[in-house]
């Protein structure tokens, strides 16, 4: 009797280390298709910065984040962690692939985070487009007179 009890919990601990492992491997596979995750993550790196809209890839392994101020947002899942940045000026180079349904994107200070990123549909990526077209515009600097020279 007391063989059987054994035998009963060992199975029974055999079964939830595999289910646990498998539950583990699909999470692992949906990559940041939970914008929930995307939310939480972005929120956690950058708590300053309010998300007003986010759209992934059709992989689902990257998000482009919009924020309150019209700056734009980065988020990679990299096996096990995700790397979140700010989008700022002058730190990448924009391209439409063929399709339309995608960005070629050069990141200047991150290279390994730069390559093409395909989306659900053309207005996804059109959308995301103008995120980083606003994030990526230099605004020119206010010009500043020598008032001293003005009143001479």
């Amino acid at each position: 009797m007391n063989l059987v009890i054994w035998v009963i919990l060992v199975c029974a601990v055999v079964f939830l280390a595999f289910w646990a492992t498998r539950l583990a491997a699909r999470q692992d596979e949906d990559g940041l298709h939970d914008m929930g995750v995307a939310l939480m993550e972005f929120g956690r790196a950058f708590p300053n910065e309010a998300i007003r809209d986010l759209h992934a890839t059709t992989d689902g392994n990257v998000v482009f984040v919009r924020l309150h101020d019209n700056k734009a947002g980065f988020m990679r899942s990299m096996r096990g962690h995700y790397a979140c940045h700010l989008i700022e000026p002058g730190m990448a180079r924009v391209n439409p692939l063929p399709n339309g349904k995608g960005l070629e994107i050069t990141f200047n200070d991150m290279p390994a985070h730069s390559g093409k990123f395909e989306f659900k549909s053309v207005g996804d990526a059109a959308e995301v487009s103008l995120w980083l077209l606003g994030s990526l515009a230099m605004v020119a600097p206010p010009r500043v007179t020598d008032n001293a020279q003005q009143t001479s």
